[in-house]
């Protein structure tokens, strides 16, 4: 008997060391993976951390209306924290904003389908989507979003203006517009907006016409199916259309990059910690050898310019439009555990020429800009005529700076 309470005694003893071994060891940071999170406050975190659980302590206890509301009191600390970056790109989802996005990503919205940045307090238009309700009702990158239905939009977040704008299909809502000074009203209504993000024709000039309106997760399927149509006709050239193109997904522009570029570098990423990583095309894409204009302008955005930057670096085709966005930085996208979602920047991104476009943009190899717009007259896409010329040997006339036109 004493026998067995002394091997039962020394297996509970094994027990507790191991389980204490393990759990230092999965502390440690040399182990694969953490059993527990080992960012909670240690150390002089916790003493940083103290007047945060005062805080919340001191409203959950004694705020005068009670119950609060916990998770309110969560989302508005964690937007808060991501605010002090002072960085745009950098925002808490909340969870129907997270859902919202996400269908946006696989290629489907409700709302008016316009692309948006926040800008010193401003909800600026980057890009208008293809065929969406906000192009046609000419709605343009730079307009700044001034109000929805009445709801002053100035000085809120990105998320907060757009859960205001979007809605089911079939509704309306009225936006107060600023451009160029002025102020002005127009109704929307808002549709379901399927994203085809790629469309294609075989111009008059035997030149291939490439529209990529964004890179979402269908973008490079559908350029594959696109491009190898055209291709099949032996154009003379081809056109690359990045205009309005806001972005989308790295590894998406890595794959739609390597359709036209042939072995070499893509983008350099650049982490914070001084550690870089280099992304790269390979041999074989579909266009690679073709001669090639692209097209780009002030709503040309992220990984469009990764796009543009690159074809323009290892002088594979050469831009002609305007000066895009400047977008430089990388965001990873977290969901978190109430179904909301994190945007984190993380790295900066540089051309194959190792240069940061941030709030600078990249400037095309022939500036063209588009006439004013003016109603009940034919448009006319003096940058796309620009291109046609450029590939059939004619001239390029450039604008003039604004300071000369005026």
């Amino acid at each position: 008997m004493k026998s067995r309470l002394a091997v039962i005694f020394f297996v509970l003893v094994i027990g507790i060391i191991a389980f204490n071994a393990g759990y230092v060891a999965g502390q440690s940071p040399w182990a694969p993976f953490r059993v527990f999170p080992s960012s909670l406050p240690t150390g002089d975190n916790a003493e940083a951390f103290a007047p945060f659980w005062e805080a919340v302590d001191m409203v959950q206890t004694r705020y005068y209306q009670q119950p609060v509301d916990t998770e309110k009191l969560v989302e508005g600390a964690i937007s808060g924290m991501l605010e002090t970056l002072d960085d745009p790109h950098t925002l808490y989802l909340s969870p129907e904003a997270e859902a919202a996005e996400r269908d946006g990503f696989e290629g489907e919205i409700q709302g008016i389908g316009v692309e948006v940045s926040e800008e010193d307090g401003n909800i600026v238009v980057m890009s208008p989507i293809d065929g969406s309700p906000a192009a046609e009702a000419g709605l343009l990158p730079g307009d700044i979003l001034r109000a929805a239905d009445g709801v002053e939009l100035t000085g809120m977040s990105v998320m907060e203006a757009a859960q205001l704008v979007r809605g089911p299909r079939g509704t309306e809502v009225t936006l107060l517009i600023e451009r160029d000074g002025e102020t002005f009203e127009i109704t929307v209504e808002r549709d379901t907006i399927q994203i085809k993000s790629v469309r294609g024709e075989l111009l008059e000039d035997g030149l291939a016409y490439v529209r990529l309106s964004r890179f979402g997760l269908q973008t490079e399927d559908e350029l594959k199916e696109v491009l190898g149509e055209l291709m099949a006709q032996n154009p003379q050239g081809l056109i690359l259309d990045l205009r309005r193109n806001p972005g989308g997904g790295l590894d998406t522009v890595v794959d739609v990059a390597d359709e036209f570029l042939p072995e070499g570098v893509v983008l350099m990423q650049r982490f914070g910690d001084g550690f870089e990583r280099e992304f790269d095309s390979k041999e074989g894409g579909l266009a690679e050898e073709i001669p090639m204009v692209v097209l780009i302008d002030e709503g040309s955005a992220s990984a469009s310019e990764v796009l543009a930057g690159a074809i323009q670096d290892r002088d594979r085709g050469i831009l002609i439009g305007q000066t895009s966005f400047g977008k430089g930085t990388v965001q990873t996208w977290q969901p978190l555990s109430n179904g909301g979602g994190l945007r984190l920047t993380i790295a900066r991104w540089l051309t194959p020429d190792e240069l940061w476009v941030h709030e600078e943009g990249i400037a095309p190899d022939y500036s063209v800009r588009l006439p004013e717009f003016a109603a009940g007259q034919e448009f006319e896409d003096t940058q796309l005529q620009a291109a046609i010329d450029f590939l059939t040997g004619k001239p390029v006339i450039e604008s003039a700076p604004p300071a000369e036109e005026s």
